[in-house]
């Protein structure tokens, strides 16, 4: 009796609780612009709170706290309205109990059935049965966000909501969903102006991965605080006699740089956090006198504090005039603090602000103001995202990667020959300018003229060049072009071109074969094409025909001795030019012992594997693309073949893998004794003196007892640079080596970089 009744207390507290936050949900909703449809909402939360009823999230609550949870930051963070919200709480009912779309639609109408719809994971395969669920999902996701961009940004919020509650999954869960969330997500909420989520999408996925690294620069943050605050006080003090002097209503902030970002500076720029030295921004927001002095106002407040402090003469950013793909808008200035500091003021309205924190969802406020050039933008992103699905990539993770290339880029601004201005990503080159205009332009492309000088379909365009490109009719894609191509649009056009091209060697290359054979007498068998794929190092037949139809392999006196039973030394093989590909290359494969020989108990990814010095010998492989050694924060990957490749986590590669193959995401961790020797590079620099070798090498051999395989330092003007190859057990030798040269008085930087053989 006793235990009913705590079961019924406990079934009533749950129930109040979810009451409750139902409750918060529509005091939120209600303190917004949108139409008042609190019906539906209601509806909507019934109805799913329904069907989830009974139902546990891994943390132990109510499974409906998540759709409410995902509505109120729909509704809070993204600005969205009752359709967004009653997607949000539907978003799980089709996939996680017997509802259909077809009920969602005949209850709630085909809107929220159809956005509900691109919310639900599938199971079918578009990429094939080998490929992985996480792209299918992403591909579906972007396929329905075509019709409707509200998919995705309700998708997004889905995510922040699992990222925030994260703690409660398993180890290998949260690597892969956190490297998912930094490949795919965060990059995707940076695109559609979605800042504040993005930053916290990439804080909380560097948290689950790094630990220890996110604590540190969270003290270290929290102690340098009181310091900033003084900086931020003293800085904005004679900026805000001035505002007032002008009658402008305004208020300014601070704005730290985020945990990740910090990190990721550290890393690029090899550089401690001391010597972070941009962690301090302070953003303007005004009310503009009249709405259509908007962007004067900006420009008139960037004059006066200039007067006050000095700008930087390369660094003022005019996103006003011309704003982003996504839709943001505000005036960047650097200006000189009288504390010797350089700072970053960024100036925008209230409307801008607005679109800053919630993108693309802003405009629907602000759609009388006239945010047809920012909507415009934001329909020729989703046309070449169909252009790109249209064309199905056959490998998930070069779909990702497509996708993704466009995703984080920064923007500038270029010219047609008749002066029309055209929005690029930084880094692109005149290849992807000539894609960008039309696909046809793009293939026959022969070269360009930048600013009236000729230049290769290489070159790289920086903002306010004027481009005409050149074409020739006799032009077709070549594959060195993958190379040139930065953009997604580009990269999918040539990849392709190229493919169509390869099935028509293939068809050639199978009939030249067939041909062969049958001269020498030999039969077109499984027997006969698998001694030849072995000849030239094949995988796939398909690779043999088209190298054989596109004539770097030409059949003849290797083949014959080869199927007559003699050995492949005689062979003679065309010379082949390797211009790359969009394909990342695969670490070179190391012959290793199979992961679980037969006999053995086949790898659990659920539980955390030791890598212990036993285990790393015989089952385990080190990733070559970024050399883990003991002590770095590392994930395993189970590949073909049932072996364990060790990765670390912020690894480029591992990236890609947790983002597309999940389910093979292994939480390891090390547990060895300082018997095995690992291969690290240590980069020194500094002001170049005599003796300074003899004590570096003083330091490292003789004091720390670490053996030495490669030295290369160079000097020059005063100033010396180094690289140092050493053997060492784990992560803390590294730190007492960095630590120690440190120590030398004429060494001013020290750090452990990735150095490839």
């Amino acid at each position: 009796m006793t235990e009913n009744s705590t079961l019924k207390e406990k079934e009533k507290a749950e129930e109040e609780m979810i009451e409750q936050a139902f409750q918060q949900l529509l005091n939120d909703y209600l303190n917004t612009k949108h139409r008042r449809r609190v019906e539906i909402i209601n509806k909507a939360f019934h109805f799913a709170n329904q069907a989830h009823r009974g139902i546990k999230r891994r943390s132990g609550e109510p499974y409906i706290m998540h759709p409410i949870a995902v509505a109120r930051i729909v509704c809070n963070e993204i600005g969205l309205g009752s359709t967004s919200i009653c997607a949000a709480l539907l978003h799980d009912v089709v996939e996680d109990t017997d509802y259909t779309i077809e009920d969602i639609e005949n209850l709630f109408g085909p809107k929220i059935a159809q956005i509900v719809d691109g919310l639900t994971k599938i199971a079918g395969g578009i990429f094939g049965d080998h490929a992985s669920a996480q792209a299918e999902n992403f591909k579906k996701l972007l396929l329905t966000m075509s019709n409707d961009i509200r998919v995705i940004l309700i998708k997004i919020a889905d995510r922040l909501h699992n990222m925030r509650t994260l703690g409660s999954m398993l180890p290998n869960k949260q690597y892969k969903i956190a490297g998912e969330t930094l490949y795919i997500y965060a990059p995707l909420a940076n695109r559609l102006g979605l800042y504040k989520i993005k930053t916290e999408l990439e804080d909380l996925s560097f948290r689950y991965e790094h630990p220890e690294e996110y604590q540190e620069i969270e003290r270290k943050l929290a102690a340098t605080a009181p310091e900033r605050d003084q900086v931020f006080q003293d800085f904005t003090a004679p900026i805000r006699e001035q505002l007032d002097k002008m009658g402008l209503k305004y208020r300014i902030l601070q704005r730290v740089k985020s945990i990740y970002s910090i990190w990721n500076k550290m890393q690029t720029k090899h550089v401690p956090f001391e010597e972070v030295f941009d962690l301090l921004a302070v953003r303007i927001i005004f009310e503009p006198r009249q709405p259509e002095e908007e962007a004067n106002d900006c420009f008139h407040i960037y004059v006066a504090i200039s007067k006050i402090y000095k700008p930087h003469p390369d660094r003022l950013r005019d996103w006003v005039s011309h704003p982003k793909a996504n839709g943001y808008q505000a005036l960047h200035v650097t200006l000189m603090s009288n504390r010797g500091q350089w700072i970053e003021v960024q100036i925008r309205s209230e409307r801008m602000n607005d679109i800053a924190e919630q993108g693309f969802a802003a405009h629907w406020k602000y759609k009388e103001g006239g945010g047809s050039e920012d909507e415009g933008e934001l329909e020729k992103w989703l046309h070449t995202i169909k252009e790109i699905l249209e064309d199905p990539q056959p490998d998930a993770i070069d779909f990702l990667d497509t996708i993704k290339l466009n995703l984080f880029a920064s923007e500038i601004f270029v010219f047609t020959p008749k002066g029309e201005i055209k929005t690029m990503p930084q880094g692109c080159t005149a290849l992807d300018f000539a894609f960008s205009l039309h696909t046809d332009i793009g293939s026959h492309c022969i070269g360009a003229k930048v600013n009236h000088k000729l230049v290769p379909l290489s070159h790289k365009l920086q903002s306010g060049d004027q481009v005409e490109i050149l074409t020739s009719r006799a032009q077709r894609v070549q594959p060195e072009w993958e190379v040139y191509a930065t953009t997604a649009k580009a990269r999918a056009k040539i990849a392709s071109v190229l493919r169509k091209e390869n099935k028509v060697h293939q068809k050639e290359g199978e009939a030249i074969l067939s041909q062969y054979l049958q001269a020498e007498g030999f039969r077109l068998d499984d027997s006969t094409l698998d001694k030849l794929m072995r000849l030239y190092n094949f995988r796939h037949r398909e690779e043999l025909f088209a190298a054989i139809g596109s004539k770097k392999i030409v059949p003849g006196e290797a083949e014959r001795h080869l199927l007559k039973g003699g050995k492949k030394s005689n062979w003679k093989k065309l010379l082949t030019f390797s211009f790359g590909s969009s394909k990342e290359e695969k670490p070179k494969e190391k012959a290793v012992e199979e992961a679980a020989p037969a006999g053995t108990t086949p790898i659990n990814t659920k539980q955390v594997l030791k890598l212990t010095e036993e285990t790393i010998q015989k089952n385990y492989r080190m990733a070559d693309c970024c050399n883990p050694i003991p002590g770095d924060d590392v994930l395993g990957y189970l590949d073909d073949e049932g072996r364990v490749i060790i990765h670390k986590r912020q690894c480029p590669v591992a990236a890609r893998l947790k983002s597309s193959y999940g389910n093979r995401i292994i939480a390891t961790e090390w547990d060895t004794h300082k018997e095995l020797s690992f291969l690290v590079t240590i980069y020194i620099k500094g002001i170049d003196c005599v003796g300074l070798l003899n004590e570096v090498t003083q330091i490292i051999s003789r004091q720390l007892n670490v053996n030495i395989r490669k030295l290369v330092i160079e000097s020059m003007d005063g100033i010396f640079e180094g690289r140092i190859q050493l053997y060492v057990h784990d992560v803390d030798d590294v730190r007492t080596i960095c630590h120690n040269l440190k120590q030398v008085k004429n060494i001013k930087q020290v750090t452990r970089v990735e150095e490839k053989e």
